[in-house]
């Protein structure tokens, strides 16, 4: 008979009674990684859908949402309400002050290009937080 020509795949035992030590420790730490990979991404799918589920409706983006999500980062950073995602209190008084400090960035590349209560909103959010920084850094 003719030698078999090289298919270009190989064929492993893969039965747990024919490896060594070392292969079995292998395997056992493959299939680990790869259930706590199953587990992550079930895990930041649930996440996705957020506590309502898939069918609730997200709402609507616009731009004073966008500033009320960002000025409750602040206040977060600065220990004045919870964590939404832990329950817990921390303060981290260098992100907060980041957090407002790219706020008053983006408040000059906008100026002159939002509507007036847009604007008014935006001067007030910013003069608010930056107050509550300077008592809480104190």
């Amino acid at each position: 008979m003719a030698e078999e020509e090289d298919k270009g795949y190989t064929v492993k035992d893969r039965r747990f009674l024919h490896m060594s030590e070392e292969e079995k420790a292998a395997q056992k730490e493959e299939e680990a990684s790869k259930a706590g990979a199953a587990e992550a991404k079930a895990t930041k799918e649930e996440a996705g859908r957020g506590a309502g589920g898939p069918d609730v409706p997200l709402p609507e983006i616009t731009f004073p949402s966008f500033l009320f999500s960002m000025s409750t980062a602040v206040f977060v950073n600065l220990g004045a309400v919870a964590d939404p995602a832990t329950g817990e209190i921390n303060r981290n008084l260098p992100l907060a002050k980041q957090t407002i400090d790219l706020l008053g960035l983006l408040r000059e590349k906008t100026r002159n290009n939002l509507t007036k209560e847009e604007e008014d909103l935006f001067d007030h959010l910013l003069y608010d937080l930056r107050l509550r920084y300077i008592r809480e850094a104190k």
